[in-house]
């Protein structure tokens, strides 16, 4: 702790943090603009800074609305719920964060039943499994009542979806006469991926959820976009999961900060996992396809043990996750500087060669 009661920041104590992009600390700007913020009490619609930034986000994703969440967790679990009635079928893929990271939520506290088909190594889900799985079910059977995907695709490395995919997609939701909820916790970094702005991605589908707290790297927050009766609903699904929220103008300004400020300079994040996948892939050691590498995330794998490999990286000062089968995940975020790289870089040479 500092003299002032504050904890240590990561470079105080020479670490470089690739756990996550959800790691990062609030800028001076967020900070000013949270201490600034004007407020009111959000459950009577009266915190302006909030109204402001859902009106703002709406546009920007070409949506009529907006509902600022306290994660993007509660953004996913409130539109499902939304979407679907207790005892009908959200259809997903078997790698999502919605399956595999959000706790069953779906289920446990909205009677959906996931369906999973498999996911392809970018992302993608295959479209006859899609359309077998979406078939409208017999008597006794669960009817599927929304398609979920994942954009970018955090456990396939950060994997962009195609404005083609998204867009076969779209026919088949039509054809069985079904919404589309994208969970699109990192959108942005898609929109930077493919060089379109983010409203030609969400067109496309019928609801999104984006995270202020990842590569945007406000401190605390999502939205969800959709059609205004959507998010009415949506709304009071917040309620009933015990998101209401007061004056939460106070962490509505620095997300707001973050869509002014952070959205632009995605593309350095991308180049410095670009750096990192390559020199990764110099080695025999590890194991990464790069044609994956399309964003923020890097994973790959070790020949050694790959916990091992995480504890290595921390002795030289570099903070890494693993994801068990999935492999060794290092995400680049604003914090991150090229010599952060240039230590990371370090590290993975001298690892490959132990």
């Amino acid at each position: 702790m500092n003299m002032y009661g504050e904890r240590q920041t990561q470079a105080a104590v020479g670490l470089v943090d690739l756990r996550s992009d959800t790691v990062t600390h609030p800028t001076d700007a967020m900070r000013a603009a949270m201490a600034n913020a004007e407020v009111g009490d959000d459950q009577f619609g009266e915190d302006p800074t909030v109204n402001r930034l859902e009106v703002h986000c709406a546009e920007v994703l070409g949506k009529e609305a907006g509902v600022f969440m306290p994660s993007g967790t509660m953004g996913n679990l409130s539109s499902v719920i939304t979407h679907c009635a207790p005892g009908q079928q959200v259809i997903l893929g078997d790698r999502c964060h919605i399956l595999g990271s959000e706790s069953g939520g779906i289920s446990a506290l909205g009677g959906v039943m996931p369906r999973a088909v498999p996911t392809n190594t970018d992302g993608t889900l295959p479209l006859d499994a899609l359309a077998i799985a979406t078939m409208p079910a017999g008597p006794g059977g669960a009817q599927p009542a929304l398609i979920a995907i994942e954009n970018t695709h955090n456990f396939c490395g950060g994997t962009v979806l195609s404005q083609e995919y998204i867009a076969q997609v779209r026919a088949l939701a039509d054809e069985r006469g079904l919404p589309i909820h994208m969970d699109g916790a990192r959108i942005f970094n898609a929109a930077a991926a493919l060089g379109i702005p983010v409203r030609e991605i969400a067109q496309q589908v019928d609801s999104v959820q984006f995270c202020f707290s990842k590569g945007l790297g406000a401190p605390v927050g999502s939205m969800v976009v959709g059609d205004l009766a959507f998010i009415d609903k949506v709304r009071t699904k917040r309620k009933l999961l015990g998101g209401a929220l007061r004056q939460s103008g106070v962490i509505a300004a620095a997300a707001q900060v973050a869509m002014d400020t952070m959205i632009a300079r995605l593309p350095e994040d991308h180049a410095r996992a670009r750096l990192l996948a390559e020199t990764i892939a110099e080695y025999p050691a590890f194991s990464i396809d790069l044609d994956t590498v399309q964003t923020n995330i890097v994973i790959f794998k070790s020949q050694r043990d790959q916990t091992e490999v995480v504890a290595m990286l921390r002795e030289r000062g570099i903070l890494a996750v693993s994801l068990g089968a999935a492999g060794i995940r290092l995400v680049t975020h604003y914090q991150i500087t090229d010599s952060d790289i240039d230590r990371a870089v370090v590290a993975i040479r001298e690892i490959a060669h132990a």
